[in-house]
């Protein structure tokens, strides 16, 4: 069972935000293009850095905690690492945003008719 232990970890992050999706509705996988967005970049950027940092001896995994699949040369619990753990956050962010509709987190669209924000740059 302890082979397991990482993708249960996994499982864990996302089961414990599943809620935010649920109960406060803030629909993070009904906009999947979205998702996607903001996902692929940091997905990319991860896996090529562990690459890297693997076949330069600075990382290597503990086999006794994965399953033993590997995707793009990577244990898979790691590639799921850079896709579960942004959309923990995000789920998080947005529950935040869902909860705090005046707090501004930084894709509201420009509003250059109303009056400035005296904490953000003068219009």
């Amino acid at each position: 069972m302890r082979q397991l232990t990482y993708l249960a970890l996994m499982a864990g992050c996302l089961l414990g935000t599943l809620p935010l999706e649920v109960v406060l509705r803030v629909r993070v996988y009904a906009r999947w293009r979205r998702l996607l967005t903001a996902l692929v970049p940091g997905l990319v950027l991860g896996v090529a850095w562990d690459l890297y940092a693997v076949r330069q001896g600075h990382w290597r995994f503990d086999h006794r905690y994965l399953t033993g699949l590997e995707l793009a040369g990577l244990p898979v619990e790691e590639v799921l690492f850079f896709v579960v753990i942004p959309i923990c956050a995000i789920l998080t962010l947005e529950a935040v945003a869902r909860r705090r509709p005046g707090w501004p987190i930084g894709d509201e669209p420009a509003d250059l008719d109303g009056p400035a924000d005296p904490d953000g740059p003068a219009r």
